[in-house]
């Protein structure tokens, strides 16, 4: 027996896929132009074109959206991909201040936001590999 309650996903709170690619697209703009973004963005290739499709992807089916992410690439092991960055607390929080930045211009349910800031906080931290 069902009490009614239909769970929504993040993927259809924050505005499926038009808003994760909104999201995306607005993060990487943001790290290719904040000074405090220079930390990360030395990680990546100059043409961010690929990771921009990969983040995307991950993204929606992290989210609750369609799985776009694991049967193109398989196990995410997000730590494993990312090991040979050095991640410590500055490189968390510059990947955060482009993500915050991202979500504050992309999507507009408040509560969403926080709930989506709060799972990629998580998230970001637990990526961190150095100290």
């Amino acid at each position: 027996m069902t009490d009614g309650t239909v769970t929504v996903s993040m993927f259809e709170r924050i505005g499926g896929s038009s808003a994760i690619d909104r999201l995306v697209d607005r993060f990487y703009d943001r790290m290719d132009t904040l000074p405090e973004a220079k930390i990360i963005r030395a990680m990546h290739a100059d043409d961010l074109g690929l990771i921009r499709d990969v983040l995307k992807r991950y993204l929606t089916e992290w989210t609750g959206g369609p799985r776009l992410y694991t049967p193109a690439k398989g196990h995410p092991r997000l730590r494993q991909r990312h090991i040979g960055f050095a991640i410590g607390d500055a490189e968390r929080d510059a990947w955060m201040i482009c993500m915050r930045g991202a979500l504050e211009e992309t999507v507009a349910d408040r509560a969403a936001r926080q709930d989506l800031d709060k799972a990629l906080s998580g998230l970001a931290d637990w990526m961190r590999n150095r100290t």
